[in-house]
């Protein structure tokens, strides 16, 4: 098969250049779907976030793609989800995370199929979302931290942003 028809899967598996001395990184995530794909996420300083994804048949990683561009600072890791095909994940930014302040820019994303395109929701001056919930069948998913929630739909996306 050809690198056209599998999508060019054979660049190497990235990794955040935030340092960190435990293992494994919070800037760092990979969840594997049910048909053996892979999607994982880093953190590049002053980039932001970027995915790449892992094809079982042509046994290699797509060419990262910036899921959320930014200049401000990490915080708090990736967390991503994945069930019946559909990716979610969150992550956070902002200006002097790294030394303990607050999050300014949370973003929320989710990809169906083949993880090329990713839907995101930034929420600006959040504290970030705790926990995400793929729903069965992969139609929909909540993003959540206290009170807070924010719903992405299959058939509409997220909300509009006021």
């Amino acid at each position: 098969m050809s690198r056209a028809a599998t999508g060019d899967h054979s660049h190497p598996l990235r990794k955040s250049d935030i340092p960190w001395s435990g293992s494994p990184s919070p800037f760092n995530a990979q969840v594997e779907l049910a048909d053996g794909r892979r999607v994982a996420m880093h953190y590049l300083r002053g980039k932001g976030l970027f995915a790449q994804d892992y094809s079982p048949r042509a046994k290699g990683w797509s060419k990262p793609a910036l899921v959320y561009g930014t200049k401000t600072d990490a915080c708090q890791g990736i967390t991503l989800k994945a069930k019946d095909g559909t990716v979610a994940a969150f992550g956070d930014f902002g200006v002097y995370c790294a030394d303990g302040e607050p999050p300014t820019e949370s973003v929320a994303a989710v990809a169906v199929g083949p993880p090329a395109k990713w839907d995101k929701h930034v929420k600006k001056d959040f504290d970030g979302w705790e926990k995400t919930v793929v729903a069965p069948g992969g139609e929909k998913v909540t993003f959540s931290r206290g009170s807070d929630t924010l719903r992405w739909t299959k058939a509409a996306g997220f909300p509009a942003l006021p």
